[in-house]
This record gives structure tokens, C-alpha cells and sequence, in this order.
């Protein structure tokens, strides 16, 4: 035994166990869906929070979604009522004014009996492709919260093991794509199922008990740990302003800014200077500030900590009332996680003096929704797609940017062109990388990605919510910039550029355009072996004149060989 009065060997294979619960509820959850975004992308996430409503495990589907869950989920059950919940009752809700992200993201949330008992709870969050509202896949430049879709406070929809069906109706009347959706929430009430008998066979195994005692030193096991973590960090105030492009509504840009303070007292994050609220969809709620945070300070410590209360209650945070990074009602929030996307740039970037081998350059730092809607031909149904689009992330010390990844909280996978085809009535002309728009560096940043979307035969409604049109991605230590994202209507006939904030109607036979922005460099390109450059360039992702004006390395063709000789009076110049 421990000092702390618990056996280590138990004490991991706990630990891993309530993990492992929060694992197959995302197995259950992503293997019974319905939609693209939740079945194949994983757009959700996963949680089991003690009898107190602490967080003690979750599934890293969506970082982005954490923060959201633990202040979420002790929202609606405070509202609600904990002793209005009984063995087999579910809630349901997705205000983003009660803990919520955007309308989008619905948590599905179930106590979890053994006996007469609540041990615990299990909770999901997936986003839906469609919950109503002035367009289709509810994303859009719209002006107030009730454009956006379905509001749902705290409601039952489920009691005693059974949907009540008027809730289930009167939710899935708002939305287009009934079929995928109703799917997707009885997708969601399987997860909480699984994750229910996992933990109730764990306290069978164990005992409520002793479940509780190794729950509670598990949480302060964490609080131990992330203080020596953060005890290390380099004390002192760092601060950075980046910009949104606009805000859909004006050619404003959106000024966020971030103020992390490391002392004795730990590390805390303050958003003042940030702009005032907009009408327009680029206010992010102060759960999804809450998780920027968390994320951040996540990757400043050991990644072998478990993330739960004992960690959590290390994010400070103040993030002021009224501004983008905390929205008051009924303010738009659909492109909140655009903000966060930011934000979280905003905030490395602060870092990086202080710490130049974690802190990467800029990254996509944005989301890059593509969402469209209509009638699809072959069956009559309405339906609605949506997809958020790769980028290039930021080089740093030591390594390039990888090419078209998601950034930072955002951990979505690609929508394959097979499956996209098949269930949809759109074509994938092209899917490729973006050649030169990395920001060129000693270590250079991630390459953009090219899709075009091309609706053969029927007319449909398409968004583009999404960012980095005016800058892209900045550069450290004498790194460039990563190349800007465009958005074109008809690349190939009489093109129209989108903004990044736009929603159009399409017709037969038009397609729609994105290439998403490149990662920044770090450290100066001259400095970048001129090796690395020949390699870019014959794997096509840098061009030889690039390489050559930029990266000041002459390459010799045919024979793909590099010309010292040019290539040292070409550096020499540039010094």
C-alpha cells in the first residue's frame, strides 16, 4: 500500500479502466451513427464525471469539446434538478448560454445507478450536421442565437429506459436531415448505455467504496502532478494580439488578445483587450475560451497527466463578459470554435520567447467549416453535408509543419472521397495539397489543401464558414507567413471570390473552390538545408523558383541536383 492508503498496481489499472470506459463509449457512439461528421470524422467526445460531478476520464476525440463538458454538464444538472433523475433518465440540451458550445454541439447526459446508489455520470458531445435555423447545416453569417437552430435547455429525453417521444419530435421537427439526425441522437443514447455498464461493472468488480477512494486519489494524484509541471514553467507576463479577418457582417477585423501570467500562484489567462461583442457569427461562449485554455496549458506539461478535476482546476481563467471570448445572450455564436481556433494561436504566440522548443508557428487556426444542403435527386430527401477542411501547421524547433492537419483542439479526420460520393449528390474534382504555400523557414510550416466540390444535377445551398482570406499563419523567429485560404465560386469559368463568411446558392453545375491556408515557418529560410529544399522541391511541394528566391538554393535540372556554388553567392547575398 501507499502512502495515501490505496494499492499502486489497483490504483493504475483503475485509472486505465475509467479511461478505457470513456474509449468504448466512443466506439459505440461512432459505430451506430448515422451522419459522416460524427461516423467517420469522430466530431464528439466523451466523459464519465464522479458522483460529485467531478471529471474523472475522457476520451481525447475533440479536445475542443473537454472544457465544454466539464462546465456544461454541472450547469444542466443544477438547473435541472439532481434529485429529478432517476436510473434510466437521460438529459438533453445544447444552450450555449447554460455551458454550451455552439447549437451544434449537443450533450447527451446520463447518471449512472449501482443499486440505489449514483456512483457517477456519463456524458457525450457530438455535433450535428443540421439543427435548424437560416440555413442549411445551421452555419451562416446570422445576427442572433435563435437564427441558428434549436435551442434546447435541460430536458428529459429519456425516463425510465424509454424516449419520451414529444421531446424527440419536437427536437427533430426543427432540422432537415431528420433521418441522420434522429440516428445520430439514438447513436449518443448508446453511448451512455455502454458507458454506464462499464462503470457499473467496475463497481461491481470493486466495490462503490473502493471506487470512490481510488476515484478521489486519482483527482488529487493529477492536482499533485500538474502543480510540479507547472512549478517548472518560466515565471513571468506574456502577452499577444492576433486578428479574425471579419466578422461576416463588416470588413472589421476581430482583434482577440491573451495575457498569460506564470508565478507562484500558478499560470492564469486574461482575454482583456479583446474586442466587444459582434453581431456577427464570431463570438465564442466561455466554454470553448475555458477549453482553449485548458488545451494550452495542456501542452505545457507532462502529457502523461491525466486529465480530470485535479487538472482542471489549475485553468484560470478571465475572460471578460461581453466580448468575443465571452458572449452574453443572445448573441450569434455559430463560429465560436473559429474564435477558439485563434485564440489558442494567439496564445503560443505569447509563449514562444519563453518557450521557443514547445511553442510551433501559426497553424491553420481555424476550423474551415464547408457545409451545403438541398434535395438530393436520387432519393427526394433532403439532406445536409458538412465537413471542416485540413491545413498546414506551423514548423518549429527542429521539425517541419506537417502538411493538411487539423490544429491544436481540433482533432477531426478526413471525410474520404469514396464515402462523401457515395451518400451524397456532389463530386470531388480535385483533392490535393496546395504546392508554395507553406511559410517558408529554417523548419518551414505545413502546406495548405485544395477541394473542389462540384453539384452535377441539382441546385443546393452552400456555406463557407471560415477564416485566414486576409493573413495567414504568422512566422517565428524570421519565419514567413503561411499562405492566405481563398474560397472561389467556379474557379474555371467566371470565377467569384467568396469570402470567408459567406453563404450562396448554388446552381446545377457550379462548383465551389477552397484551398486552405499554409503553416508558418520558423527561423529564417536562408538558414533551411538546402537538402530539405531539393527534397521539397521533386516532391512537388515547393517550386524550383521558390526555392531559389526564397530559400536561396539554385537547383540544377535534370539531374535534381543542388549548385553550391549559386547556391552560397545566392546566401551571401541575402546576408
Amino acid at each position: 500500500m501507499s502512502a495515501t492508503g490505496v494499492d499502486p498496481i489497483t490504483f493504475e489499472v483503475v485509472r486505465n479502466a475509467l479511461t478505457e470506459v470513456t474509449e468504448m463509449m466512443s466506439l459505440a457512439l461512432r459505430r451506430s451513427a448515422y451522419s459522416t461528421n460524427i461516423k467517420t470524422r469522430a466530431d464528439f467526445s466523451c466523459a464519465v464525471f464522479d458522483e460529485h460531478l467531478n471529471p474523472v476520464a475522457q476520451s481525447f476525440s475533440q479536445a475542443n469539446h473537454l472544457g465544454t463538458l466539464v462546465e456544461m454538464v454541472p450547469i444542466m444538472v443544477a438547473e435541472y434538478g439532481e434529485d429529478n433523475l432517476r436510473p434510466g433518465d437521460v438529459l438533453l440540451g445544447n444552450d450555449p448560454y447554460r455551458g454550451g458550445a455552439h447549437l451544434n454541439d449537443i450533450l447527451v447526459l446520463s447518471p449512472v445507478f449501482f443499486g440505489e446508489d449514483r456512483i457517477g455520470w456519463v456524458a457525450n458531445l457530438a455535433h450535428h450536421v443540421d439543427v435548424g435555423g437560416g440555413a442549411p447545416v445551421s452555419i451562416g453569417a446570422f445576427r442572433e442565437v435563435y437564427q441558428e437552430g434549436v435551442v434546447i435547455p435541460p430536458v428529459k429525453l429519456v425516463s425510465a429506459g424509454e424516449i419520451v417521444p414529444d421531446v424527440f419530435s419536437l427536437v427533430l421537427s426543427q432540422v432537415r436531415a431528420r433521418r441522420e439526425t434522429a440516428g445520430d441522437f439514438r447513436a449518443q443514447l448508446a453511448a451512455n448505455i455502454t458507458g454506464a455498464q462499464r462503470f457499473q461493472a467496475l463497481a461491481e468488480r470493486y466495490g462503490v467504496e473502493e471506487i470512490r477512494a481510488y476515484i478521489a486519489e486519482l483527482i488529487a494524484y493529477t492536482d499533485r502532478r500538474t502543480t510540479a509541471e507547472i512549478a517548472r514553467l518560466p515565471h513571468g507576463v506574456y502577452s499577444a494580439e492576433g486578428l479574425l479577418d471579419t466578422d461576416g457582417f463588416t470588413d472589421d477585423p476581430v482583434t482577440l488578445a491573451a495575457t498569460i501570467t506564470i508565478d507562484d500562484a500558478g499560470v492564469h489567462f486574461d482575454m482583456a483587450g479583446s474586442d466587444p461583442q459582434r453581431r456577427a457569427p464570431v463570438n465564442s461562449t466561455h466554454s470553448q475560451t475555458f477549453s482553449c485554455c485548458a488545451y494550452v496549458l495542456k501542452c505545457l506539461i507532462d502529457p502523461d497527466i491525466p486529465v480530470n478535476a485535479g487538472f482542471y482546476r489549475h485553468v484560470r481563467m478571465t475572460a471578460p463578459l461581453g466580448t468575443v471570448v465571452n458572449a452574453k445572450h443572445p448573441g450569434p455564436v455559430v463560429g465560436g470554435w473559429e474564435t477558439n481556433s485563434r485564440l489558442t494561436d494567439v496564445m503560443l504566440k505569447a509563449l514562444a520567447p519563453a518557450l521557443p522548443e514547445l511553442v510551433p508557428a501559426g497553424t491553420k487556426g481555424m476550423i474551415c467549416h464547408a457545409g451545403f444542403g438541398g434535395t438530393d435527386p436520387r432519393s427526394g430527401e433532403f439532406y445536409c453535408f458538412l465537413e471542416t477542411l485540413a491545413g498546414g501547421y506551423g514548423g518549429r524547433q527542429g521539425l517541419d509543419g506537417p502538411d493538411a492537419v487539423q490544429a491544436h483542439g481540433q482533432n477531426t479526420e478526413n471525410a474520404p472521397v469514396e464515402e462523401t460520393e457515395l451518400n451524397y449528390p456532389v463530386r470531388i474534382l480535385r483533392y490535393e495539397l496546395v504546392d508554395d504555400s507553406e511559410g517558408a523557414g529554417q523548419w518551414r510550416g505545413g502546406l495548405g489543401l485544395r477541394r473542389d466540390y462540384h453539384f452535377p444535377d441539382h441546385a443546393a445551398s452552400f456555406t463557407v464558414l471560415s477564416d485566414r482570406d486576409k493573413w495567414g499563419p504568422h512566422g517565428l523567429f524570421g519565419g514567413l507567413a503561411g499562405e492566405r485560404a481563398s474560397y472561389i465560386l467556379n474557379p474555371n469559368g467566371e470565377a467569384h471570390r467568396l469570402g470567408s463568411k459567406a453563404t450562396v446558392e448554388l446552381q446545377s453545375g457550379d462548383v465551389v473552390r477552397y484551398e486552405t491556408c499554409g503553416g508558418g515557418g520558423y527561423g529564417p529560410p536562408e538558414e533551411r538545408d538546402p537538402g530539405l529544399v531539393l527534397r521539397d522541391v521533386r516532391e512537388g511541394k515547393v517550386s524550383k523558383e521558390r526555392a531559389e528566391e526564397t530559400y536561396r538554393v539554385a537547383i540544377n535540372t535534370p539531374d535534381w541536383t543542388i549548385d553550391d556554388a549559386a547556391t552560397a553567392a545566392l546566401r551571401g547575398e541575402r546576408a
